[in-house]
């Protein structure tokens, strides 16, 4: 049986980066896992061994890649992926699952995408500061969430800096102002009565460009980061305070409490009652 180490990540309330699983594993001889699809990022450093991996392109084609040790792949949201062990010399790899606000800009600078999910590192010696950073996750379950997503932060600080040209145009930096701009008014207004026109107009663009430079940098658009904004918020107040489930919803911009409802279980899966009561 493979050796392995596995660890859910016990807070969901980091916006901008978070971790959902990680763990580590030395697996058995042509051992395999999928087909299979993920919510969120899924990355593999592969620490020894070999490997292969199918993972579907943007043309929903499913493309082959031979992994080596100090190599590793990233999976995508929504992507149709299968790995599987070398018979001879089966891999050991490390993994973190992680998603937010900055994971796609992240991904994007570093160059990664479904067409080139490979991880071949530029610089040996940040690679290797990046899988330590792995690793500790790994081997500290039970470390406060504070301190495992500061190692999250160092691991995709170790992960764009051995992949990544540092060049950044000015198009970027223009498109990163205008983010931060929107966020900065969610942030302050999302318990109010606002839309994705409002938000635009406040950056002083039109609905159109500005919903497609925020789909491109943060990967969900302006309306499905404004639902899972609130709904993260309102997952907080049920977690810490005892404010009934009107409140709570009138509190994150749902004055009707079915509203309310329906939107929360559509990304928990379950009502705010229910999901208060497992938490």
């Amino acid at each position: 049986m493979s050796d392995v180490l596995f660890s859910i990540f016990p807070s969901e309330n980091f916006i901008d980066l978070g971790l959902y699983q990680f763990g580590w594993e030395q697996c058995d001889p042509a051992h395999s896992f999928g087909p299979a699809v993920r919510n969120h990022y899924l990355f593999h450093y592969v620490l020894s061994g070999t490997g292969t991996l199918y993972a579907e392109n943007s043309k929903k084609e499913s493309i082959e890649y031979h992994i080596r040790s100090e190599q590793g792949f990233m999976i995508f949201p929504g992507q149709i992926c299968t790995y599987v062990a070398d018979s001879s010399l089966p891999w050991e790899y490390v993994w973190l699952e992680f998603d937010g606000l900055k994971a796609k800009e992240l991904l994007d600078t570093a160059g990664f995408s479904v067409n080139s999910p490979i991880y071949r590192p530029r610089f040996k010696d940040t690679s290797h500061e990046m899988a330590e950073e792995m690793m500790y996750i790994a081997k500290h379950p039970k470390a406060s969430p504070f301190n495992l997503i500061g190692h999250l932060y160092l691991f995709l600080d170790g992960f764009v800096r051995s992949t990544a040209s540092p060049f950044t145009n000015q198009t970027t930096s223009m498109r990163n102002f205008y983010i931060k701009e929107a966020l900065s008014f969610i942030e302050q207004n999302f318990q109010n009565d606002i839309s994705v026109e409002d938000i635009a107009a406040f950056c002083g663009l039109n609905r159109s460009y500005f919903g497609k430079i925020f789909h491109d940098t943060v990967g969900k658009t302006p309306q499905e980061f404004l639902i899972s904004y609130r709904m993260s918020k309102a997952s907080e107040l049920l977690k810490m305070t005892k404010l009934s489930i009107a409140d709570i919803g009138n509190a994150v911009g749902y004055p009707n409490q079915l509203h309310f409802s329906r939107a929360f279980k559509n990304l928990y899966g379950v009502s705010p009652r229910s999901w208060r009561s497992s938490h």
